[in-house]
């Protein structure tokens, strides 16, 4: 059988999403800027699609910029406002931040701005303690996101917006919450951050299509210029069967499907530690508040983690050694370097992502392929 446990990178899209795009490939195609009818019909749905892109985070009345994705989101949340702010200042980035995030950092020095990390805890949340020593008026703006991709950890935003507001309270306040979106609640408004990211293929929508939900009165500046479309601040025809199939993985998810998320990522938990008492969870307690429902990292010491791996893919599982952004150039994951984890203990580290689809079948049979290969690839680990 085939156990699909990477859906931290990517999700297949879903049976209501993968229709809607064979019905509009076929006959909802027209450019939404145009002014006959079927291409007005397909405006009206982008904006249903807004709609509902703002009710799934309590966001009513605020605005929705339709992007390329999660990286683009994320990439004019922070360019586009700082765009809009004069230097020199400081912006706080956390050191568990997805590359989306942090390879901003160089731009954003050239633009006079000085950036500095956030600490992480041994769970791999934000060092609220060590944030608070480093903020002051200065601040311009702080990233922090909502859940981390490789641990799981939920950040504690209502703490950290809490603290710029009495310490910073002109500073933007940007979430990438690629990871928690739908699996976790975020009450936009209540919080009272500035920009909110989201990615379709993440939530089994389309690659190609992602969202920055902003606050009405946040300043923002483009970074693609051309025919205006999307308030001016993201040029160029609408990807509207994306946008579309967005909104229709967003109206469909099931949310009660979380807890089962939760349940059967502790089964795998229990099932590999009954196993092999030596694996170690990094990041929070997955039964814990702290954690999101679908993401479990564990050590496997001393089997390194390709080679785990590589083993599983053999017996038809899939699974991940951190992001899939940058696992191809990383040897080891800076997330959990901040975490301070050992080089050995980062290096011996799988993440295994569910979604609402996965079954108890497929979490058992990763259990019982885990124990099986740890048991004959650890004989040949040098000491």
């Amino acid at each position: 059988m085939e156990a699909y446990l990477d859906n931290s990178a990517t999700t297949r899209p879903s049976e209501a999403v993968a229709a809607l795009a064979q019905q509009l490939m076929t006959g909802g195609w027209y450019n939404p800027s145009a002014l006959y009818k079927p291409a007005l019909d397909i405006q009206t749905r982008m904006s249903e699609a807004r709609k509902i892109c703002l009710e799934a985070v309590h966001g009513a009345g605020h605005r929705v910029i339709f992007t390329s994705g999660g990286t683009e989101a994320d990439n004019l949340a922070l360019l586009g406002a700082l765009r809009a702010r004069r230097a020199p200042g400081r912006v706080l980035i956390s050191a568990g931040e997805h590359p989306a995030v942090s390879a901003c950092g160089e731009a954003i020095g050239r633009m006079g701005f000085s950036v500095e990390e956030i600490p992480l805890d041994g769970t791999g949340r934000v060092d609220l303690d060590r944030l608070e020593a480093m903020m002051d008026e200065r601040v311009t703006l702080l990233a922090v996101m909502q859940v981390n991709n490789e641990t799981g950890a939920l950040q504690p935003l209502r703490e950290i917006a809490a603290l710029r507001n009495r310490l910073c309270p002109e500073a933007i306040l940007h979430v990438d919450g690629v990871q928690g979106f739908l699996r976790c609640p975020l009450d936009f408004r209540g919080l009272g951050i500035q920009s909110y990211a989201l990615s379709g293929h993440k939530i089994h929508a389309l690659k190609g299509t992602g969202a920055l939900i902003v606050r009405k009165d946040h300043p923002l500046r483009p970074l693609l210029y051309g025919g205006g479309q999307e308030e001016s601040l993201r040029s160029g025809t609408e990807n509207t069967l994306g946008i579309l199939a967005l909104g229709e993985a967003i109206r469909t998810y099931d949310a009660e499907s979380n807890a089962r998320m939760r349940a059967l990522k502790l089964r795998l938990l229990e099932g590999v530690k009954a196993r092999i008492p030596e694996a170690a969870v990094n990041g929070p307690a997955p039964d814990s508040e702290l954690s999101a429902p679908h993401i479990l990292n564990l050590a496997l010491e001393p089997v390194r983690s390709q080679t785990l791996l590589f083993a599983l893919e053999g017996d038809g599982i899939y699974v991940s050694a951190g992001s899939a952004c940058a696992s191809r150039k990383q040897k080891i994951s800076p997330v959990l370097r901040a975490m301070g984890l050992s080089q050995s203990r980062a290096d011996c580290s799988l993440r295994f992502s569910l979604c609402p689809y996965t079954t108890e079948e497929e979490i058992d049979w990763t259990v019982e392929r885990v124990a099986a290969h740890y048991g004959l690839l650890r004989r040949y680990v040098r000491r």
